[in-house]
């Protein structure tokens, strides 16, 4: 397998050290005093640390890549010129754990290059771990391979899930899919984080991962993640995963239609 050609290469480096910077503030402010502020749902929530994390972000891409586009949550669409090269980004994913003192969440940045992903990197900084991607390279955690498991039953199964903001007044919420899964499956948790749930499906650790209603800062480096981990990521009807993240289903493969039967 050839490597990676030098400027996809060069992004990749960018972003990993990106993402450790931002992961660094990260841990610094983690169980501190914090400013939190509601934006579309009072439990839609934005700290300061996300607001910081999205400003180191961009300056440090102003600086060294000025050219290419970006779209981050806090700041919307930073950049649209129809650049060969788009980051997308979360600089929190997880922000109402981190608001909580819960220890999940992470730095999230996704790399296209003419509209087709290349680079996914996120970093959970608590756990300093390191999951990246280039397409065609495979996919890592902390330096070494990673693949999906192998189990091929649902009922052995561990699947993740989340739920919407809009959870408290949207008829669809989830919760059928939700009782469904908790009824056949070996186990389904919620942690929060859409980016380390599918990097949890990448290293196995999840078999299974669905969810509705997230946006393309969520979902861009985790799709190419889990795809090169030898996964498989959909809609819940089989189709190709929206790139806005409308709906998505992410397995090991093996159990791809046994879950979309279930879930779609």
């Amino acid at each position: 397998m050839s490597g990676p050609d030098a400027e996809t290469a060069a992004v990749h480096a960018l972003a990993v050290r990106i993402a450790r910077e931002a992961g660094a503030l990260q841990r610094a402010r983690y169980e501190t005093e914090l400013e939190i502020a509601s934006k579309s749902r009072p439990i839609d929530l934005v700290t300061e640390v996300d607001r910081a994390c999205e400003a180191l972000i961009v300056e440090m891409l102003r600086r060294e890549r000025p050219g290419d586009d970006l779209l981050a949550e806090e700041g919307g669409l930073h950049a649209d010129t129809g650049a060969r090269w788009r980051w997308i980004v979360d600089p929190l994913d997880g922000t109402v754990n981190f608001a909580h003192g819960y220890p999940c969440f992470c730095v999230s940045i996704g790399v296209e290059r003419d509209g087709e992903r290349r680079v996914g990197v996120v970093y959970d900084p608590l756990r300093d771990e390191l999951f990246e991607a280039v397409r065609g390279g495979g996919a890592r955690r902390n330096g070494r391979a990673i693949r999906v498991s192998s189990e091929d039953r649902v009922q052995r199964a561990l699947l993740a899930t989340g739920f919407a903001y809009d959870v408290h007044d949207s008829p669809e919420d989830n919760l059928d899919r939700l009782a469904r899964a908790v009824k056949r499956a070996g186990g389904v948790r919620r942690d929060g984080s859409a980016a380390i749930d599918l990097c949890y499906v990448a290293c196995g650790r999840f078999d299974g991962y669905w969810e509705l209603k997230l946006h393309p800062w969520d979902v861009a480096a985790g799709i190419l993640i889990v795809e090169e981990a030898g996964g498989r990521v959909t809609d819940l009807a089989g189709g190709p995963a929206p790139a806005t993240g409308r709906e998505i289903l992410a397995s090991n493969g093996v159990l791809h239609e046994d879950l979309l039967a279930l879930l779609g």
